[in-house]
Parts: structure tokens; C-alpha cells; sequence
């Protein structure tokens, strides 16, 4: 019979324990909720559905404690399940979507899994601790310590565990965790437990720390899944992972699996972003560039002489960062983000335009196009009638709009969006709106939409050392196939959202 101090010195290891796994546990939960959104898009629609199968399962372990009859065999078991289930979640996860048809049945299941081993850890420690006497309050410690572990990891997760490990090593970090607390409870409890549950831990340990020493190598082995060239630069940040291929002297920007630009063709999509708004404004002192920071769009706004200020607001520091130093990425923006007219904000651009009264002469939307509710927010009535108070009121805002072919509804409700934005410089009228579309053989046929107070004049000269657009041009762009062309569809506003679902049915019906 063992003694009340190795009875309390088993509670306090069991309270110890609680935490860690709940630490670990939300962890997993993060990482498949931050995988499936990196990799399926729409992270609302992602983090509802883990969460929602998670806390289900969670409640099909508690009940299914109640079969286990050795509490602390059934715990220990758990945990080294939990380490290598979880552990291996994210290389599973990347490895399924690079190498298999489908996603969904390989997370749900780990899901479920993660989840039912997460169930039973506070049923079987309640149990334990109860049969030993070894605390009054067992059950309210219990979930307290529990509930503790839960807040650490939702706080580390994004400030600490992305940017410092990355999803695989991540997972495979606290997959080990999870095998340390099942090697100490082998020993705490080792009066209870077999060889063969010992023997289980070994291979475990073994199999999470060999996956850690080797995590560059999965990550190689998923980017090759992935990329068909060569990848140069990966990282991945709280907001989405970085991706930079080269082969020979082309290279290719990736954000969360999808192409931002290739350098053989970047300079057609960047041109018609940016010079069919300035060559028909009178003035380009101060420009506002959202998105963009990778530094092309403003590489091609310094092609104007008169430029004076541009101010750019990107989410992410470490894509501006890597854009701004990296001697290779500088030379694709001709060094724009270190030119001294150039002034970087890294904060999100709903909050930024609330908080700045500035105007601009043009503002230039170069934003990722809008496969969840946090980017298709900055698409909406809301943040447009925002962006209409900052522009002057000779001025143009240009917005990238996604693909009138592959993704025809969605692009037409932005264009409507914009069109049933008030216009502040003529109240009780709309911002006028020119849609137009430019092939880029990396997105295929791409859109744009054109909006300002009053009519825009004539396009004035172009600086030299375009490649691609020129005024010529402009009556073929704003024409549109009778397959690509205008569609009844319903303004994109933060209540409704419609334009997440135009964009996903749409890029559905060519890709699955």
C-alpha cells in the first residue's frame, strides 16, 4: 500500500500531467484546424468542422472510459497513442493531400481519433486519483488544471509554436510530449504497468524523435508532392506558409499551395493591376497599396516619376521582410520595398483603413483572392465604402477580382459590390466601376475592376519598360465573352459573405 506522501507526490504528477496533455491536445486540434484551411481554404468553414467532430469525439472517450478497467494502463496507453496519432498528424496530413485524391476522410479520422484519446485522459486521472484518496476536489483540480493548459496552448500556438517550430515539427514535438508524460507515468505507475505497454512506449519514443531528426526531410518529402521545382525558401508564419520554387531562372511565390506569381509572366498581371488606374488620374503624390508584399505592385508604381509616398499595408512581416533583404527576391522587385518613398505597415487592412484618415491618389487592392471569410472580408460593401472615404476625389482604386472564367460569380460580385458602393464625393450616387480582365498564362484569363468618384480621364503616357500593357490594348480588356461576362450576383458584404461560396463553386467546377 503505498503512503500519503507518495499518494500526494502521484497527485501532483497526475495535475502535471493534466495540463501538459490538454496543452498538447489543443495543439493537434490547431494544427489539423490550421492544415485544412492552409490547404481546402475557407478557414471558418475548417476550424468549425474540427472543433465541432473534436469535442464530439472528445465526449465518445469519456464515455468509453468507463470500459477500461485499469485506469492507469488506460491512461498511460492513451498517451502513447496521442503521441505517435498526434505526433504524425501534420506529416499525414501534408502527405495525404500531396500524394492522395482527397483530404477529408485521412483529417476527420485523425480528428476523431485525437479526440477520443483526448477523452479519455480527465475520466481515467479523476478515477485514479479518487481510488487513491489523494485529493479532496478531485474532479474541480482536475478540469482547473485542465482548462490552464487549454489557454497556454491557444496563446502559444500562434506567437510562439508556428513561427519558432512549423506545423510538422510541431506536431511531432508534442507528439513527443505526450510520450514523455506516458514514460513518466510508466514509472510512476510501474507497480501497474506490463512490459508490453513499456515496449509500446520504446517504439513510439523511437518513431516521434526519429520524425522529429528527420523533419526537414518530410517537409522536403511534402513540398516535392507539392512543387514540381525546386524549392528554395519555406517557413511558415501565423498567417500562412511561404513557398519560394525556382527552376533555372524562373521562380514562383506560393502562399498556403497557392501561386502568387511566376516570374515569367508576373509583369502582365502587376502591369494591368497597376498602370491602367494611374495613367488616368491627374495626380499620383501618394499612393496606398494593400497587399502586395512581395514588392511588384510597387516596383511598378515607382515607374511613375511623380510618385512621391507609397504606403503599403501587408498582414505578414515576414513576406516583406524576405522581400525587402532576401538578394535574390530584391532583384525580382527591382528593390522596391527599400526605396525611401516606400513606407511598410504589417497590420491587417480592415483595421488600418478604420484607424487612418489619410486619402490617397490611388489605391491599389493586390490582395489574396478570397477563399475564407477573413480575406473575403476585405472585399466587402463595408471595407469598399471605407476605401472610398480614403480616396481623393480625382482619384482610382483598382482591385484584383479573381478569374471571370474559373471563377465567373465571384467576380462579378465584387464588381457589384463596388458599383453599389456610395460615393462620397456625390452623395446619393455610386462609385463609378470599369471591369476588365488580362490573360496571365500562371492564372489564365484574370480580372480586375476599376473604381473612382467621377469619370476618369483619357490614359496619359506610360513610363518606359512595359512589357505588356499599353492604352491599344484597353477596348479588348474591357471586352468580355459571352461565357465570362456580366451575372446576376448578390453584393459580398462581413454579414453574408456570399462571395467565399461564388469563389469556391466556382474553382470547383474546373479543378475537381
Amino acid at each position: 500500500m503505498s503512503t500519503p506522501r507518495a499518494r500526494d507526490g502521484q497527485a501532483l504528477w497526475l495535475l502535471a500531467a493534466t495540463f501538459t496533455v490538454a496543452v498538447a491536445g489543443l495543439v493537434y486540434e490547431l494544427i489539423a484546424g490550421t492544415v485544412s484551411s492552409y490547404l481546402l481554404g475557407d478557414s471558418v468553414t475548417q476550424f468549425s468542422l474540427v472543433i465541432g467532430i473534436f469535442m464530439t469525439s472528445m465526449g465518445l472517450g469519456a464515455w468509453a472510459s468507463r470500459f477500461v478497467t485499469r485506469a492507469e494502463r488506460g491512461f498511460t496507453l492513451s498517451q502513447i497513442l496521442l503521441g505517435i496519432v498526434g505526433g504524425f498528424s501534420a506529416p499525414l496530413l501534408f502527405l495525404a493531400y500531396g500524394y492522395l485524391d482527397g483530404l477529408h476522410a485521412i483529417l476527420f479520422s485523425l480528428v476523431i481519433a485525437i479526440g477520443t484519446l483526448s477523452g479519455l485522459e480527465i475520466p481515467l486521472i479523476t478515477r485514479i486519483l479518487q481510488e487513491r484518496k489523494a485529493m479532496s476536489h478531485t474532479l474541480s483540480n482536475v478540469l482547473t488544471a485542465d482548462y490552464a493548459g487549454a489557454l497556454v496552448a491557444a496563446i502559444a500556438f500562434p506567437l510562439l509554436v508556428v513561427p519558432q517550430l512549423g506545423l510538422m515539427a510541431a506536431s511531432l514535438t508534442f507528439g513527443l510530449l505526450n510520450l514523455v508524460v506516458a514514460g513518466i507515468s510508466v514509472w510512476v505507475f510501474r507497480d501497474r504497468i506490463g512490459w508490453a505497454l513499456r515496449g509500446t512506449w520504446v517504439l513510439g519514443l523511437a518513431a516521434c524523435l526519429g520524425g522529429l531528426v528527420w523533419s526537414d526531410r518530410l517537409v522536403s518529402l511534402t513540398d516535392a508532392a507539392f512543387f514540381d521545382d525546386e524549392v528554395i525558401l519555406a517557413e511558415e508564419t501565423p498567417y500562412q506558409r511561404i513557398v519560394v520554387t525556382r527552376w533555372k531562372d524562373r521562380y514562383r511565390l506560393f502562399l498556403n499551395g497557392s501561386i502568387q506569381f511566376d516570374t515569367l509572366d508576373e509583369h502582365r498581371y502587376h502591369e494591368a493591376l497597376v498602370h491602367p488606374a494611374l495613367s488616368r488620374v491627374p495626380r499620383r503624390a501618394n499612393i496606398l497599396i494593400f497587399g502586395g508584399g512581395d514588392g511588384m505592385a510597387a516596383r511598378e508604381v515607382l515607374k511613375w516619376p511623380d510618385v512621391q509616398q507609397i504606403t503599403l499595408v501587408d498582414l505578414d512581416p515576414r513576406v516583406t521582410r524576405l522581400f525587402a533583404s532576401n538578394a535574390t527576391l530584391t532583384g525580382l522587385n527591382a528593390n522596391a520595398l527599400n526605396d525611401p518613398r516606400v513606407t511598410i505597415v504589417n497590420e491587417d487592412a480592415w483595421t488600418w483603413v478604420r484607424d487612418n484618415p489619410d486619402t490617397f491618389d490611388a489605391i491599389i487592392a493586390d490582395l489574396p483572392d478570397p477563399r475564407d471569410f477573413a480575406v473575403s472580408k476585405l472585399y466587402s460593401a463595408e471595407f469598399y465604402a471605407a476605401l472610398s472615404q480614403r480616396l481623393s476625389p480625382r482619384g482610382a482604386l483598382v482591385t484584383q477580382a479573381g478569374s471571370p472564367v474559373f471563377a465567373r460569380e465571384a467576380f462579378w460580385s465584387i464588381h457589384r459590390t463596388l458599383t453599389e458602393t456610395s460615393n462620397p464625393s456625390r452623395p446619393g450616387t455610386a462609385l463609378i466601376t470599369t471591369p476588365y480582365h488580362a490573360y496571365v498564362p500562371s492564372f489564365g484569363d484574370w480580372g480586375f475592376v476599376l473604381a473612382s468618384h467621377a469619370p476618369l480621364a483619357n490614359p496619359r503616357a506610360l513610363p518606359e519598360g512595359l512589357r505588356f500593357y499599353s492604352p491599344r490594348m484597353w477596348p479588348a480588356m474591357v471586352t468580355f465573352a459571352p461565357d465570362s461576362g456580366p451575372l446576376d450576383t448578390e453584393r459580398n458584404t462581413i454579414q453574408s459573405h456570399p462571395l467565399v461560396r461564388y469563389y469556391e463553386n466556382g474553382w470547383a467546377r474546373w479543378m475537381n
